[in-house]
């Protein structure tokens, strides 16, 4: 017994002794608890960052989409395997994209302070003009997104930008867009017809506001990756659909940009203008490519011009067809800057599209987009830098059949002009057609050149949203190509394509574009 009674006090003893010393690492009082709080003030999805009076918003969404006879997102059967309609092109092409946001707000003195990013991470079908597997390697190789192997993808940047005190900085929507940019009310990201930076430029603007909804704004965008087609040194020569290669140079000045804007309950008013230089590189360059060539510093080069676009835009709301039912629509005009006119998600496209023919092995439509084009005196040309015209109106009726299915129509018609007359060498046109006659053969007596055109677009969409934030789409559109040549002539397109007799012909086709997109 006095065993277990000295055991039993021993292990009491113990206890005790423990349970005191826990009770005395205890702090007397707990630290407080932090806990997120909702930031109302700047709208739904914003918290404080704890710590800190910054807001926080993270956003995005998940989208999958197909497109059958067209390109990723969207993109008309307008060149390339596509437009050869050859063996190699893909029925259709897919894209699976999850886009992230970031977007941050700090009350100033100065007003507010905002960070704003947006990142895509994302896997297509191989995506350029060409598909073919043996020069899979080559595109591949030069492709900076690194599209497509498996289990590969790509990292895109969107937006990225700073706004403090009227200022914005980074990449983002030029001043000159409209709010919609190339979306009025259609998916595709190639609708043409005026501006498109819906995935940011690299700019610096400032925008004032007067109040009642009228504000202004100017800005310096970077141009080199987004406001440039090209420019043709034509002593290079132009392939069989019309091409020539790249003759711009570097880089000396940015586009200048402004906007007055209107913005009612009734709707939006704009007036946009902006300015781009042209800059070429050489008189003496590599034959087809432009590449740089031994005597090509010495050449000397064309004087650099400036070039530039207008654009005005309007959006109705409120129209008498349902709620939420609007009209946009917008109208531009560029001279040297036709990148404001046949503009895309991406770069502007060239047009290269082939069909049937009655009288010809078959036919084909084509037409070279650039800012302007120079023909070196030395090669029996004027020297200077000719500025291609351009000019686009495009928009939707949008609505709403109830409060999960809605439709817009869309439409756009786009112009390039190549000023002058064929046979004279002091303009654009003649300058051309010169070029191209020397690399063709066998033409037909009713034959004649004419690098000018005009490109359509028609669409339909139609949307369900079963559920918030979740919406199918289904989008119809018709492309049409009305190229000025006209007559046979002996060519030799790119492979596949034989070298024979094709017929100028004016061309046309039509994709279907399916989507699934969840926000969040």
């Amino acid at each position: 017994m006095k065993i277990i009674k000295s055991v039993t006090l021993g292990s009491a003893a113990v206890l005790v002794a423990v349970g005191g010393a826990q009770a005395a690492d205890l702090p007397v009082k707990a630290k407080p608890v932090e806990y997120v709080r909702i930031c109302s003030l700047y709208g739904a999805g914003f918290f404080y960052i704890p710590g800190t009076d910054t807001c926080i918003k993270l956003g995005g969404y998940l989208r999958a989409d197909a497109t059958f006879n067209g390109g990723v997102q969207g993109q008309p059967a307008w060149n390339g395997d596509l437009g050869q309609q050859n063996r190699y092109r893909d029925y259709f092409a897919t894209r699976s994209r999850m886009a992230f946001t970031l977007d941050t707000r700090t009350a100033t003195e100065y007003g507010v302070v905002r960070t704003f990013g947006q990142a895509n991470i994302q896997f297509s079908t191989l995506g350029g003009s060409t598909f073919n597997p043996n020069s899979l390697n080559t595109n591949l190789g030069n492709n900076a997104q690194l599209l497509d192997t498996p289990g590969g993808g790509y990292v895109a940047t969107e937006y990225l930008f700073i706004q403090f005190a009227g200022f914005t900085f980074g990449k983002s929507s030029s001043a000159y867009a409209t709010p919609w940019n190339a979306f009025p009310g259609n998916t595709s990201s190639h609708l043409l017809g005026g501006h498109n930076t819906d995935t940011g430029v690299s700019n610096i603007q400032y925008t004032a506001d007067f109040g009642a909804g009228v504000s202004a704004s100017i800005g310096l965008d970077d141009p080199t990756v987004w406001n440039r087609t090209a420019l043709y040194n034509l002593s290079t020569g132009l392939n069989a659909v019309g091409i020539g290669g790249n003759a711009y140079g570097g880089t000396h000045a940015p586009d200048i940009v402004a906007r007055i804007r209107v913005d009612q309950a009734w709707g939006l008013f704009q007036v946009s203008a902006a300015a781009h230089e042209l800059g070429g590189s050489y008189n003496i360059l590599t034959a087809s490519s432009a590449a740089p060539a031994a005597l090509s510093e010495i050449s000397g080069h064309p004087e650099t011009k400036w070039g530039g676009s207008v654009m005005a835009a309007l959006n109705i709301k409120n129209i008498p067809t349902g709620p939420g039912d609007d009209i946009k629509v917008d109208a531009s005009y560029a001279k040297g800057d036709t990148k404001n006119v046949i503009g895309t998600t991406s770069t502007s496209p060239s047009f290269a599209m082939f069909g049937g023919s009655d009288r010809a092995y078959q036919s084909v439509g084509f037409g070279a987009t650039t800012d302007g084009v120079y023909l070196p005196t030395s090669a029996g040309g004027t020297g200077d830098i000719k500025l291609t015209e351009a000019y686009g109106i495009r928009g939707a009726f949008n609505h709403n059949w109830n409060p999960y299915w809605s439709s817009s129509l869309y439409g756009t018609y786009s112009v390039v002009r190549y000023n002058g007359a064929v046979g004279d060498l002091r303009t654009a046109k003649g300058q051309y057609c010169a070029t191209y006659a020397a690399g063709i053969k066998g033409v037909s007596a009713d034959y004649s050149c004419n690098p000018d055109y005009n490109v359509s677009q028609l669409g339909f969409i139609t949307r369900w949203t079963p559920v918030k934030n979740l919406t199918f789409s289904a989008e119809v559109q018709w492309f049409h190509l009305d190229q000025k040549f006209t007559g046979t002539a002996v060519l030799a397109p790119s492979a596949p394509k034989p070298a024979t007799v094709y017929e100028f012909k004016d061309q046309d086709t039509v994709h279907l574009q399916v989507r699934a997109q969840r926000n969040f």
